[in-house]
C-alpha cells in the first residue's frame, strides 16, 4: 500500500492549553509555533504515524510577564528544553469518526504514554485541488508527571496552580501529492 504524506496548515490550526488559576476559573494559553506531520497507509487514518513539536518559546497567555515565567526554569525551561514533541504509538478507531490517540508526550527532558481523544471533522477535496483533512484533539495531562511542580500557596490555603492541564488542537492537514516516477 501506499504511505500518504499529509502536511499541517498552520493558518487554519490552532494549539491551546487551560489550567485552573486558585482553583476557581482556568487561564488559556497557545503555542504560535508549532508543527506536525501524519503518514498514512493509502487514506486510512486508523494506520496514521503522528509527529508534532511545538516551540516553547512561542507561549503566548496574552501576558507577557506570565509568558516570561512560564518559559523560565520554574516551568518550561525554554532555555535548556526549547521544543515540546509528542509521537504517536498507534491511533485506536472507536466510532465512525473517532478515536483514541496513544503516543508519547516529551515535555522537560521527560517522556511519558499519554492517550488523547481525537475527532476526525472530515475530508473534503477544496478550490485548489488539495485533499484536506480537518481534526480536533483533547486530553488531560498532569504537569508534575513532567516535572513541573512549581506552585504557590494562595493566602487562603489553596494552591494556586492546578496540577491538570487540558490540552486541545483544531487541525487542517493537506494530502501532499504524490510524485509519480518514470523509468527511465
Amino acid at each position: 500500500m501506499t504511505t500518504t504524506k499529509w502536511s499541517m496548515d498552520p493558518t487554519h490550526s490552532e494549539v491551546q492549553f487551560k489550567v485552573k488559576h486558585l482553583l476557581i476559573s482556568n487561564v488559556t494559553g497557545q503555542f504560535k509555533k508549532f508543527e506536525a506531520s501524519v503518514e498514512t497507509n493509502g487514506d486510512d487514518f486508523s494506520t496514521a504515524k503522528i509527529n508534532f513539536s511545538a516551540d516553547i518559546d512561542s507561549i503566548s497567555t496574552n501576558n507577557e510577564q506570565r509568558d516570561a515565567h512560564l518559559k523560565n526554569a520554574d516551568f518550561f525551561d525554554a532555555e535548556k528544553f526549547p521544543k515540546l514533541t509528542f509521537e504517536s504509538e498507534k491511533l485506536e478507531k472507536e466510532g465512525e469518526d473517532t478515536y483514541k490517540l496513544h503516543g508519547n508526550l516529551t515535555m522537560l527532558g521527560v517522556t511519558k504514554p499519554v492517550t488523547l481523544n481525537v475527532e476526525l471533522g472530515g475530508v473534503i477535496n477544496d478550490p485548489w485541488g488539495n485533499t484536506r483533512a480537518g481534526f480536533s484533539v483533547h486530553g488531560k495531562i498532569n504537569r508534575k508527571e513532567f516535572g513541573m511542580a512549581f506552585n504557590h500557596v494562595s493566602e487562603a490555603g489553596g494552591l494556586m496552580l492546578g496540577e491538570e492541564i487540558n490540552v486541545s488542537a483544531a487541525t487542517e492537514f493537506v494530502k501532499q501529492k504524490q510524485e509519480i516516477l518514470q523509468a527511465a
